[in-house]
């Protein structure tokens, strides 16, 4: 007889109850067990493995050749949603057929990333949207829809979205504390994450590395608060690699691992990626932490039903009804086009004084270390195709039209006995197993020990030497073999990039007596040339010396790049980064300038042709000298199609339509912190920014021009209606993209100088024209009101402005908006929660507690102060209680005048988490600003008033 079906595979009841049927069916270690990242199958039901996670920023990563589109910022730069949609769809389509063939490969991606690229020098730049909140969310919504499908029921892939929360630095990422005031938190850092996930096809999240307001993201009790109210769907959260151990290890939060997990886990994390495929650590501190009391079954049930609530959506169970279960899409001419047009969408013409389009005919000359370079990223997949520069401008132009000058220093480095370092060549010793052919192949090369070392002789090898900045250098044997540094320690010439987790393809030169060190930065080691071959130090003791270089140039970069420049008609200087070097996960950038050497090169060119145009093909916003420029654009690394998209660029055959997403500053002084992570306050982004940009957020130039008119606003009951012409007054089709900001006239608080609300990616023909429309919800016009704890939306008149860039307005109206008016903070009543503050100078906010709530400190327990607009003490007060933990005081003014009251706990408290309540005298009546000041390390939560 067979046995009965049970419910948890009946495809025809709700997800819900099989969840609940198949929960009932685990044993407490097997639910236990799905906790990690790796959760194992449970043969006796019939249940496969499932591993949570797959990278799929910009195409399947770190699983092989797949399709490679642009960096996600390339990404933001098209401001085109349907395209981004196409982009999410082809990635997903690729997991799918991927998995089909290897089942390594995950359906719960983790992407997209949308932290906001506040901060220009952050080292992953090259993973967010924008620096705008509403265009993040704008793309994130587009390609999460993308990678979900489109079916009802089942998900093509299930997006989890990255890094929650306030995450812009990689400077003790997982230590640093990002001090976020309420306004900040809602108007700013959780805008993106909610529009997205109110979109609908979001499947969860992952907390990132650092802590906010002092308490660890992985313990954020935003996670209940706010995230898991936006949706009916279940969420799932999983961590970051290693951060569960974090919060013990680098954090100290907690005294013990099972502390640290059941907290975690109570405060909702799902799934634990820790400890690599490994899941035993984890399941034995869960175990602990049942067995100590400090997690019940019931807190393992949630996090295990949301689990599995992905897992049915994404089909697993009912593989006869997953209408994905077959896709086999993978590398399509479909996907290639796309790949291509996605790169040319990206293409941002920041300045054109007439010189492109090229002419057809045009004799050009591309130079530039990464002319000849199709740069990939930490999470790109590996190129099945692949475009440089010089090979785009060879397929469009001919290459009897082009020259090329990489603009390298060439150079040999001499020894103390005077022979020079040498490299044998690669088909001197083919891996053993290979065939000639396979040991040639670049791809097989990195990490290789099999390879012959570096050893010297008389002539030595002329090595092809990049600064990349601030001291780093590669470099590269004549066969294009990147020196690097296996883990027996020797040097060789085995990679064919720089990359990996740590890059041992990278050194610096230091200067000593009448030479120089080479240490090699990834080890920290000095290189050495000894009996067996060229090395670096061992690790064990003091760092002995190592070897003294002499450093004979053959040649400098910027002497190929003026004789290939001066036969030219059109110069294409192409200049930017290593996605692998200074600025990546792990390293923050220390400035906005180029590289010295690239400057070199970009001098040289000038010089020998003024006929020159800077490509800048990077990660991230530069800080150049465009003044004796007659051409500037820029592009992210463009995945597979970037060489093939910029030269049809360059030649007119596709005008350039990309858009800044993030504001390029002139100069490092106009930043702020890279730990300032008050937007308002520290007059950050385009939002608040004050001085003038080099180029503004939104812009982004065109080979045509377009025309704005007939603009059009009115307010009904839940949203503004707004209407505008946008005609194509020149003689090139082209897309334009329309924006539409806000600007509040009188706010009773800061506001930004202008906010998004709105924009659309045009096609147009020439002379041809479009009614835009947008229906903008008054909601989006409200603010973060701290005085009341909720969004409050301010009567009163809001000017719309209409134009092709944040600062490039064309139209423009004002409207006026009923609304709810300000009231005075009513303190005799509630009190004030030290982190609702207006204004504040010399303080930070930490965790009130391990669990919930927010204080405020003095920075580094110096002094600081806050100030809280328009309280209203009504009829008067005669007292004061103030609720803090630690030692100092807390001094008390109205107004601009004196300290009237000043109050200190009588000692210090045992721990920060300890408040204790200090009653003073402070008398006060009527509406009045309160000036509260800080002094000493102590941590301030709440002020009452009596009286």
């Amino acid at each position: 007889m067979t046995a009965p079906t049970p419910p948890f595979r009946d495809p025809h009841l709700p997800f819900a109850k099989r969840v609940d049927d198949l929960m009932s069916r685990l044993t407490l270690d097997e639910k236990t067990a799905f906790l990690h990242q790796f959760a194992p199958a449970v043969e006796r039901l019939g249940i496969a493995a499932f591993r949570t996670g797959q990278e799929a920023l910009h195409g399947v990563a770190w699983m092989g050749p797949a399709t490679v589109f642009p960096q996600a910022v390339g990404l933001g730069a098209t401001w085109n949603e349907d395209l981004v949609h196409r982009v999410g769809e082809a990635v997903s389509k690729e997991a799918r057929a991927m998995r089909a063939r290897d089942e390594r490969v995950g359906l719960n991606v983790w992407s997209p990333t949308v932290n906001l690229l506040r901060h220009p020098l952050w080292g992953r730049n090259e993973e967010g949207y924008s620096e705008d909140p509403k265009l993040t969310s704008a793309i994130a919504t587009a390609y999460t829809r993308g990678l979900r499908g489109d079916h009802p029921v089942y998900w093509r892939t299930a997006p989890v979205l990255k890094h929650w929360l306030a995450h812009n630095n990689e400077t003790a990422r997982d230590t640093s504390s990002s001090s976020v005031r309420p306004r900040v938190l809602h108007e700013y850092d959780l805008r993106a994450f909610r529009e997205t996930v109110e979109a609908g096809a979001v499947a969860g999240v992952m907390p990132a590395y650092n802590l906010v307001n002092g308490r660890p993201n992985h313990l954020s009790p935003h996670l209940g608060r706010h995230l898991r109210t936006w949706t009916e769907e279940d969420l799932l959260v999983c961590s970051d690699a290693g951060a569960p151990s974090n919060l013990v290890d680098s954090e100290h939060y907690f005294d013990t691992h099972e502390e640290a997990t059941a907290a975690a886990l109570r405060a909702g994390v799902d799934s634990f990626t820790d400890h690599g495929t490994n899941p035993s650590k984890i399941v034995a501190r869960v175990r602990g932490a049942l067995e100590q009391g400090l997690l019940t079954e019931a807190d393992v049930d949630a996090a295990v039903r949301r689990q599995l609530s992905v897992r049915f959506r994404l089909g697993e169970f009912d593989p006869a009804h997953d209408p994905y279960v077959d896709v086999r899409d993978f590398d399509t001419p479909e996907h290639r086009a796309l790949a291509r047009e996605a790169a040319e969408q990206a293409v941002v013409l920041l300045k054109n004084d007439g010189l492109l389009p090229s002419a057809p005919d045009a004799r050009v000359a591309v130079v530039g270390l990464l002319a000849d370079e199709c740069k990939l990223d930490w999470y790109s997949g590996t190129l099945i195709h692949r475009s440089t520069p010089l090979e785009g401008l060879y397929e469009r132009f001919g290459a009897d039209r082009v020259s090329f000058a990489e603009g390298v220093d060439r150079v040999r480095l001499r020894t103390s006995d005077g022979t020079f370092l040498h490299v044998l060549p690669s088909d001197d010793a083919p891996a053993e197993g290979l065939g000639t052919e396979a040991a040639l192949d670049p791809a097989l090369l990195a990490g290789r020990t099999d390879l012959p070392p570096l050893t010297t002789d008389a002539a030595g090898t002329e090595l092809a030497l990049v600064d990349w900045g601030e001291g780093v250098l590669t470099l590269r044997a004549p066969d294009g073999r990147y020196l690097s540094v296996a883990e027996d320690g020797f040097v060789r010439a085995s990679a064919d990039q720089p990359g990996g987790w740590v890059v041992q393809e990278t050194f610096r030169l230091e200067p000593h007596g009448d030479g120089h060190l080479l240490r090699h930065t990834g080890t920290g080691r000095l290189v050495q040339v000894a009996a067996d071959g060229v090395k670096v130090a061992a690790a064990d003791g003091d760092d002995p010396d190592g070897e003294v270089f002499g450093l004979v140039v053959a040649e400098r970069g910027e002497e190929a790049v003026s004789r290939a420049a001066a036969e030219a008609d059109l110069v294409v200087v192409v200049a930017g980064n290593d996605p692998h070097i200074n600025g990546r996960e792990t390293e923050d950038r220390t400035t906005l300038r180029l590289p010295a050497h690239q400057e070199r090169l970009l001098r040289a060119a000038r010089a020998a042709n003024p006929a020159t145009v800077l490509a800048l093909v990077s990660a991230y916003p530069y800080a150049v000298d465009v003044e004796a420029l007659p051409a500037v654009l820029w592009t992210a690394h463009g995945g597979q199609a970037a060489g093939t998209a910029l030269a049809r660029v360059l030649a007119g055959d596709v005008s350039p339509a990309g858009r800044l997403p993030q504001t390029w500053y002139a100069d490092d002084a106009d930043l702020p912190a890279l730990l300032d992570y008050d937007v308002i306050g520290g007059r950050q982004t385009y939002l608040y920014f004050e001085g003038t940009p080099l180029f503004p957020f939104g812009h982004g130039l065109s080979y045509t021009s377009f025309g704005y008119a007939d603009l059009t606003a009115e307010v009904g009951e839940e949203a503004v209606s707004v209407s505008f012409t946008v005609t194509n007054t020149g003689e090139v089709a082209a897309d334009e993209v329309a924006q539409l900001y806000v600007r509040a006239e009188s706010p009773s608080v800061p506001r930004p100088r202008r906010a998004l609300l709105a924009h659309r990616r045009l096609p147009l023909a020439p002379g041809a024209s479009a009614r835009v429309s947008f229906d903008v919800p008054l909601s989006a016009l409200a603010f973060w009101d701290v005085a009341q704890g909720r969004w409050r939306l301010e009567p009163g008149a809001y000017a719309l402005l209409v134009g092709a860039s944040s600062e490039d307005v064309r139209l423009s109206t004002t409207v006026t908006v009923d609304g709810e008016s300000a009231a005075p903070r009513p303190v005799r009543e509630r009190g004030l929660d030290a982190a609702d503050f207006d204004e504040q100078s010399g303080t930070e906010i930490v965790d009130r507690t391990r669990t919930t709530g927010d204080a405020v400190t003095p920075v580094a327990g110096g002094t600081g102060e806050l100030v809280y607009r328009a309280c209203d003490f009504g009829s008067g007060t005669t007292g004061v209680t103030v609720s803090v933990a630690g030692e100092g005081t807390v001094e008390l003014a109205l107004d601009g005048g004196p300290w009237t009251a000043a109050l200190s706990p009588a000692a210090p408290t045992a721990g920060p988490y300890d408040y204790v309540e200090v009653d003073g005298a402070f008398t006060a009546g009527g509406v009045h600003d309160l000036r509260v000041g800080l002094r000493g390390s102590l941590r301030l939560a709440h002020v009452g008033f009596t009286g």
